[in-house]
């Protein structure tokens, strides 16, 4: 909070996001501002609600502080920005961005709202370090009532993903932060103008396309599907690497690479699944050699986005807001980046600097580095709220039974309004 309390022009709003973040990283059951605010030994959850639609504060300021603080305590030599998006799955058509979508939150189109995420991975620790809600052009963009309503700015005007992506990445390499690589799926690695973005930034990157991809080989002069370049591999091209550790332990895959167009700093990387054969492409870039090891790294890494998703939603309540307008949309996600990035800083930190190899082989009695879920269930037993009152909790009882009949009965005179008549 010392970091970012300056960004509060007033007393009030600093100690309401205190408590919103100390909300965040307890054990309540959904994190949006009602369950915070009765956490916080709030009467109302007015404060709550406030803080994140009309108190004074920016939270793309807030955003940058988070990023310094990342990388302060998680920076080290190849530091990897991985871009993925999210979806959250809503009600109602009045929510900011929200329309039936494909998200593979659900594996499936429903009606949702789906946000482009920034995450900064290195050997000590991932975390989300910028976010932007994405506005679907026909149903959104081009609607003012729609948008008035929702407290959409008009400046903001339609963008794809790949190009918030690359808004992320830009002002996050303005901003300083030692990041030789960017990786990402298909969504972003089939947009050549943020390949070309990054090439001329002078950032290497590995990003994940669709077999049908098509690539020069022959030092250009031969065009050919990613595919078929894999059909035609010989097996002494396939090496086996690691894609870095999983749950279960080390993943390893079988992996080529080749030259593709006239660049020898361009390559179509290949991973090939050693049970069931399947093959996945990445297209890949640098300013300098690299080694096939180190390409694997990065396409490794991508995975650890997804890691940071579990991690914030499961742990500080990402998806549990209960809000519609654009700004509060912000502020939510800014203050769950923060609690995450928080726990991820601690892991970090904590984790010993045990010696390793032959001659340190690791005891099965040694307790493994603490995770984020395991630092938030120690911060909550020594942030935990004093003891509950029967009072208090009969008090919110009936403060949310009585807001929930209001909203029952507006809900039925909507509809009767209308239904059609005679």
């Amino acid at each position: 909070m010392a970091r970012i309390a300056g960004r509060f022009s007033r007393v009030e709003p600093r100690a309401t996001a205190r408590a919103y973040l100390l909300g965040l990283l307890s054990r309540v059951e959904r994190k949006n501002c009602w369950q915070l605010a009765e956490q916080a030994g709030l009467a109302r959850p007015g404060p709550m609600q406030r803080l994140l639609r009309y108190a004074r504060w920016d939270a793309d300021s807030v955003r940058d502080d988070i990023r310094a603080y990342a990388v302060e305590h998680l920076g080290t030599d190849g530091g990897v920005l991985i871009v993925d998006e999210t979806g959250f799955l809503k009600k109602g058509r009045a929510s900011a961005g929200v329309q039936r979508q494909y998200t593979g939150t659900a594996g499936r189109i429903e009606n949702s709202q789906v946000g482009v995420f920034l995450a900064y991975a290195t050997s000590r620790g991932r975390t989300l370090i910028d976010r932007r809600l994405y506005l679907p052009e026909h149903s959104w963009c081009t609607d003012a009532e729609r948008r008035q309503a929702a407290g959409i700015p008009d400046e903001v005007q339609f963008q794809t993903k790949p190009r918030l992506a690359w808004e992320m990445i830009a002002a996050t390499l303005d901003a300083g932060v030692e990041a030789p690589w960017v990786t990402g799926d298909e969504a972003y690695g089939q947009d050549p103008r943020l390949l070309a973005a990054l090439e001329a930034r002078g950032t290497g990157y590995v990003m994940a396309v669709a077999c049908s991809t098509r690539v020069r080989i022959n030092h250009g002069r031969t065009p050919i599907r990613a595919d078929t370049v894999a059909g035609r591999l010989p097996a002494t091209a396939w090496q086996r690497h690691s894609a870095g550790n999983g749950a279960k332990g080390p993943r390893h895959y079988d992996w080529a690479w080749i030259h593709i167009g006239t660049d020898e700093h361009r390559h179509l990387l290949i991973r090939r699944n050693r049970t069931t054969g399947e093959l996945a492409f990445y297209l890949c870039w640098s300013p300098t050699t690299v080694t096939l090891a180190e390409l694997v790294r990065v396409a490794g890494v991508r995975w650890s986005v997804e890691e940071c998703f579990q991690a914030a939603k499961g742990q500080v309540g990402l998806d549990h807001y209960q809000v519609r307008n654009w700004t509060a949309w912000h502020r939510h996600i800014t203050l769950a980046m923060l609690a995450l990035a928080f726990l991820t800083a601690v892991a970090a930190d904590a984790a010993p600097q045990r010696p390793t190899g032959p001659h340190h082989p690791a005891r099965n009695s040694e307790p493994i580095s603490l995770t984020v879920p395991e630092i938030r269930h120690l911060l909550t037993a020594v942030f935990g709220p004093p003891a509950v009152t029967a009072a208090r909790l009969l008090h919110w009882s009936i403060w949310r039974r009585r807001h929930q009949a209001t909203a029952r009965q507006s809900h039925y005179q909507r509809r009767s309004a209308n239904e059609p008549t005679g």
